[in-house]
């Protein structure tokens, strides 16, 4: 039996990170994979669905040159949006590539890794032993038990980046950000998109002030958005629909299942290793990324944190200096941002000002409406908002953005933020003019317009300025 000192189960963003930082150091490690190196971001996440948003803004953005007396005629090329997506999955891919894995010492097992023992892993019958053992086989589409939906082809964010040509007609069920992304894109190709969400509201986990912006943007691109709704039955193409206790059909092409993620657990045979997963299948662990097998860690999707790539990547980044050297790196999510690429985009960071009031108490919001940025006023982009939320002193405590862009120009909140800086910082920080990111300056002039124009502060400065010469 092959010994190793890290083996790693799965090959995304989680297990590739593991594996090439502990193969660097030294280790001999081993990396266990079922599907292509990459994993989910690659082949059916991140990178081809964000090629797609990318197509549809792009014929959206064509159809705006009907204001300046140009026509836009015809039906978008699907085909030539598979062919984009798949050739910016072979240029990414090529960072994944086997080889560069097998350069670094990395010894590759491709098939499905199952537990034997603590320490055991078998694959395709050989079995290994492992001194340290890291988990990150992801997760897969959850699909509800809804009668009839089995009996369909209904999709997911999987199969359906493999369609020949778009639908007419979309059924979604779902309203988070996976939902959310490929109503946009679907209805920007031209396709009627209907989506269906149980909740009160579309992405349910993002500030309730902000989330009408990108539901107003939804419906005027024709999406019917149907909250406190349930999808009863399916039969063939025809959904059955109950919304506030009324009942109603809709005749779609198409149903989409959107409803969140599930870990990839059941083929690895947790039993063997004694390991404890909690209801819906993810791995327990604690601050270090262990589970209650002290040897044995899992990262990414499969614990059931964060169900991002760039979590998984951070996860792994931790577990390696944990698992090879015993230190006790903690896991902290206090400073994770993510967006939802929705157009506007929807920019998260820490709590919503609801969480803050809940669990803080006293807090200071600062916000600006885009029509206020002279940046979005030039580009004809005024619906929006940029949002800080502090504590008394201005630590800050959330940002929050939905506007074109608001990926890219938060990135230095982020930064303050983590590092500790008040929002009062950010205020100081010089940003060329004209530009979006110029939004985050005048969210924090408000910090100091309150300071030093309010309160006892201001009587001091008119009887200081009376008495200097």
């Amino acid at each position: 039996m092959k010994k190793y000192d890290l083996i790693v189960l799965g090959g995304g963003a989680g297990g590739l990170t593991a594996a090439a930082g502990a193969a660097s150091l030294g280790a001999a490690v081993a990396l266990v994979y079922a599907g292509p190196l990459g994993g989910d971001c690659l082949w059916t996440g991140c990178v081809p669905t964000k090629s797609l948003i990318h197509s549809a803004e792009i014929i959206h953005q064509s159809r705006g040159a009907a204001e300046f007396g140009l026509d836009f005629t015809g039906v978008p090329n699907f085909e030539q949006v598979q062919t984009r997506m798949q050739e910016a999955i072979e240029q990414i891919g090529r960072h994944d590539d086997p080889n560069r894995f097998r350069q670094l010492g990395v010894d590759l097992y491709q098939g499905f890794g199952s537990f034997m023992g603590p320490h055991e892993i078998t694959i395709n019958s050989e079995t290994i032993y492992g001194k340290r053992i890291v988990i990150s086989t992801g997760s897969r589409p959850f699909i509800p038990q809804i009668p009839g939906l089995d009996q369909v082809d209904y999709l997911t964010n999987e199969n359906v980046l493999q369609l020949d040509e778009r639908p007419h007609s979309l059924l979604i069920i779902g309203g988070g950000p996976i939902g959310v992304e490929f109503a946009q894109s679907f209805a920007r190709f031209g396709t009627e998109v209907t989506v269906v969400e149980q909740g009160p509201m579309i992405l349910s986990k993002e500030d309730d002030e902000l989330v009408p912006f990108v539901a107003r943007a939804l419906e005027r691109e024709n999406i019917r958005l149907m909250t406190n709704a349930v999808v009863s039955s399916v039969n063939d193409s025809r959904v059955t629909i109950m919304q506030n206790g009324q009942e109603s059909q809709v005749s779609v092409d198409r149903v989409f299942v959107a409803v969140g993620r599930e870990p990839n657990t059941k083929r690895l045979h947790l039993e063997n290793a004694g390991i404890r997963t909690a209801a819906n299948g993810s791995i327990e662990v604690n601050d270090y990324l262990q589970t209650n097998v002290p040897h044995i860690y899992a990262v990414g999707d499969v614990n059931g944190r964060y169900p991002f790539t760039h979590t998984a990547g951070y996860e792994g980044k931790i577990v390696v200096s944990n698992a090879l050297f015993g230190w006790k790196r903690k896991a902290n999510y206090q400073h994770l941002p993510w967006v939802t690429y929705s157009d506007p985009e929807l920019f998260h960071l820490g709590l919503t000002e609801k969480e803050a009031r809940e669990t803080i108490g006293a807090i200071r919001v600062y916000k600006v409406m885009l029509d206020e940025v002279d940046r979005f006023v030039i580009n004809r982009e005024r619906e929006g908002m940029i949002k800080i939320i502090t504590d008394r002193k201005g630590y800050i405590l959330g940002a929050h953005a939905v506007a074109d862009g608001a990926g890219e120009f938060m990135q230095e909140v982020v930064f303050a933020k983590q590092h500790g800086h008040k929002i009062g910082d950010l205020s100081h920080v010089i940003h060329p003019y004209p530009t979006k990111a110029g939004a985050v300056q005048q969210v924090a002039d408000l910090y100091w317009r309150e300071r030093l124009f309010s309160g006892q502060l201001t009587k001091w400065v008119r009887r200081y300025l009376k008495w200097f010469r």
